[in-house]
């Protein structure tokens, strides 16, 4: 294990946390004001902003233990595929949006689809970051990665 590479490891897997939650909640936020150009309505935008930093800060609070497990589970198995990594993010997505409802149909809840998107772009945010060089700090990843050259 190289110490150096966990510890930038680390720093990416936080960064990469906080820049997939800004990106969901600026997507949810986007898509609930539809604001356009700042230019426009600069009003409406910064209230858009606002309210995506806000519900970064609530979905990371909710999402902080799944996710924590599914990012040690990419550390300590090298997953570094972009599959996993949105995957995993809009499962989470889902699940958390399903918590505690109630549906009468039996169906899906509303806005499912725009709650598993917001996940699929937050993993897609984190695997950019810090996904793609998941278990790069391993030992054994290293010389494989040596040999590869």
């Amino acid at each position: 294990m190289d110490g150096g590479k966990l510890l930038f490891q680390l720093f990416r897997i936080v960064l990469g946390f906080i820049a997939g939650l800004i990106a969901c909640g600026l997507f949810l936020a986007w898509g609930f004001f539809q604001a356009a150009h700042p230019g426009d309505d600069p009003i409406a935008f910064a209230t858009m902003v606002g309210t995506g930093l806000v519900s970064a800060s609530v979905i990371g609070a909710t999402a902080l233990v799944p996710a924590a497990a599914a990012i040690a589970i990419a550390e300590a198995a090298r997953l570094r595929g972009v599959i996993y990594h949105v995957g995993m993010a809009g499962g989470m997505a889902y699940v958390i949006w399903t918590l505690g409802a109630y549906s009468v149909e039996g169906g899906l809840r509303p806005g499912s689809a725009v709650a598993i998107a917001a996940g699929f772009l937050a993993g897609a945010v984190y695997w950019l970051v810090a996904g793609r060089m998941a278990g790069c700090w391993h030992r054994r990843a290293q010389a494989r990665d040596e040999r590869e050259s």
